[in-house]
């Protein structure tokens, strides 16, 4: 039963219970009285006063159904399932024929990832109920049954029975084009979306949800057309105008783009998405000191979103201050040293600045956070045959042929590092291999092994080979 703070009788109940929590004196309410005080507490997420409510309400009225599923509920949110299953099979021969004790076992059954046994748990009090609303909500616990087993045209189907039954239930419908989207059925989304706003042509949701689809599509020219319906049909919806200047930047048309986004800082607190699409639409238009200075807007809003600290590395990168891209990108670390894409930056930047001991640190630490890209492996292996630690670069490199075998920029690399330690015999099977694999990276040993490139052993095997290949 929902409670309403504007209910007269129902305010005067929690202004009374709340009173008597701060006072020794036990005072008497209804059954009634606590089923809205505890529904209360409970849509509120105040889950210590919902306890407390239950606690006295039960010393009150032992005999409650409806307090004692309060209770169930209580213990599924502590985890505490043999005690509400306990509960629920005393329920259940007291009022075997209560929906609500069906929907409680399935919230067990749920947690215990049994979700088939849910679903036909759910479908019992289905047919036990007697209220469209109360099927509602069935259909919606039904459909997230099956999303948790990735049965998306099974959950899809019963989240549009919900929308049969509430047209303005927008959880039900972000849920159906969840749906949609993870089946890859965007055409079939478009078409929902039409036959929707059919019947509900001035739905901002809808029409948000159908420029997304159009944007999915790289149509650009009827995603901007979903979006400014959405904003026809709400002028305060922060999401379309967001959502219309990414369409605005797909097109090229940065200063309107602009526009739209100041339209959200001006509806709502500044976001730092925001901030951060003014600032690249000011770079493409090529304004710098307004694109780094909205940059510096976005990490001020939120220090932890990476790519507003990547934006200004990268804008300084391009204009070869790589002082200055150093300079943020540690500031960038110092508040999150576990991000990769930092790591990776400032492994690139002090390269280029030939801070060769920097750079491996940094290689070394991208790849301790699991980047496994081949670039990483690579760059750090140059960075470690620049050092002169070849056993390094070696053990390195056979790590990464874990992740990449038969790739020839690896085994030239071993072949130079062998050579170089005077491991011959290692240094032919890898230098073979990698002319086996591709002749077009044996640039590699002229580039990384200068000395190495003339030795008559390595000279006489790639032109062997090129001999052979012809």
């Amino acid at each position: 039963m929902e409670f309403s703070q504007h209910d007269d009788d129902n305010n005067y109940s929690l202004t009374k219970f709340e009173s008597m929590l701060k006072t020794n004196n036990v005072l008497f309410f209804d059954s009634s009285e606590f089923e809205n005080i505890i529904q209360f507490y409970f849509e509120n997420g105040r889950i210590a006063l919902a306890k407390k409510a239950i606690k006295l309400g039960l010393e009150q009225h032992p005999s409650s159904i409806v307090l004692r599923l309060f209770q169930v509920e209580i213990y599924i949110l502590e985890d505490k399932l043999p005690q509400a299953e306990k509960l629920l099979d005393e329920l259940y021969i007291l009022e075997p024929s209560n929906e609500e004790i069906y929907i409680q076992k399935a919230s067990i059954l749920s947690k215990r990832d049994q979700h088939e046994k849910a679903i036909d748990t759910l479908k019992i009090a289905l047919k036990l109920s007697d209220a469209d609303e109360e099927d509602a909500d069935l259909y919606a616990l039904i459909g997230m049954e099956y999303l948790f087993m990735d049965q998306f045209e099974n959950a899809k189907n019963y989240f549009i029975k919900c929308l049969e039954l509430d047209m303005e239930d927008y959880s039900a419908l972000y849920n159906i084009i969840y749906c949609f989207e993870f089946l890859d059925l965007n055409d079939e989304a478009i078409d929902f979306l039409n036959q929707y706003l059919d019947k509900n042509p001035y739905c901002e949701v809808a029409w948000h949800q159908l420029g997304k689809q159009y944007f999915a599509l790289k149509d650009y020219s009827k995603s901007l057309s979903a979006y400014e319906f959405a904003i026809i049909s709400d002028d305060t919806f922060v999401g379309a105008y967001l959502e219309k200047g990414k369409v605005l930047e797909k097109l090229k048309k940065y200063e309107e783009a602009i526009e739209n986004y100041n339209v959200t800082l001006a509806l709502d607190d500044p976001t730092s998405f925001a901030l951060l699409r003014i600032g690249n639409c000011y770079e493409k238009l090529g304004s710098d000191d307004l694109a780094v200075q909205y940059y510096f807007k976005t990490v001020h809003e939120d220090p932890l979103l990476d790519k507003g600290w990547i934006s200004i590395t990268r804008f300084y990168n391009k204009k070869n201050d790589y002082h200055k891209a150093l300079y943020y990108i540690n500031k960038a670390i110092n508040i999150d040293a576990d991000n990769v894409r930092y790591w990776k930056l400032y492994a690139q930047i002090n390269q280029r600045l030939n801070f060769i001991e920097e750079a491996e640190r940094g290689y070394k630490k991208t790849l301790d956070l699991g980047n496994y890209e081949l670039d990483t492996w690579l760059a750090r292996t140059d960075t470690l045959i620049a050092l002169g630690e070849y056993e390094a670069s070696a053990l390195n490199l056979i790590q990464a042929a874990e992740f990449y075998p038969e790739t020839a920029e690896i085994e030239y690399r071993l072949a130079g590092i062998y050579f170089t330690l005077l491991e011959n015999e290692k240094g032919q099977y890898h230098l073979k291999n990698g002319l086996l694999l591709s002749e077009d990276y044996s640039f590699i040993i002229q580039e990384l092994f200068p000395l190495i490139a003339g030795h008559q052993m390595v000279v006489n095997i790639i032109s062997n080979s090129k001999k052979t290949s012809k």
